[in-house]
């Protein structure tokens, strides 16, 4: 039978990731602490925080981006992107469900990856990305609110 002791458990990390992980868990619940992984139980848990965070910039890149479409696209109808806003809104706000303290995150991330929403919405709409404005030009409550249709 296996043991739960830290040279086992550290080199399961690399051969075993699920292994690793229910070890770890094990450890933390029968709080023998001196026993964990920490090296590793720190690293992943940053790249959780990393992984969260590169999903709400996403979310808010596609929402953003469609937002632009929708407003600035004259030749499409809007309903077109309405179901796109509702889904990228209903997961951004289920990662704030999950996280409340990343909604103040919300607007800065909007803001600083606005060139690359504006940039994909120039591409995707082939029209000149000056067509779009050099600033976001949505508030926080416009982003989130899945009323607001552009």
């Amino acid at each position: 039978m296996q043991t739960l002791a830290q040279p086992r458990t550290i080199s399961c990390y690399d051969e075993d990731w699920v292994l690793w992980i229910d070890a770890q868990i094990r450890l933390l619940s029968k709080k023998r602490y001196s026993e964990l992984d920490l090296e590793n139980l720190v690293e992943e848990l940053d790249g959780m925080k990393k992984q969260f965070s590169r999903e709400l910039k996403h979310r808010l890149i596609v929402l953003v981006m469609h937002l632009l479409k929708c407003e600035y696209q004259q030749d499409h109808a809007k309903n077109k992107w309405r179901s796109t806003l509702i889904e990228q809104r209903c997961r951004i706000l289920l990662l704030l469900e999950d996280s409340p303290s990343t909604r103040s995150k919300v607007l800065p991330y909007a803001i600083k990856h606005y060139p690359e929403a504006r940039r994909m919405a120039a591409v995707e709409t082939r029209m000149a990305i000056e067509a779009f404005p050099p600033q976001l030009p949505y508030s926080v409550e416009q982003l989130l609110d899945h009323d607001f249709m552009p």
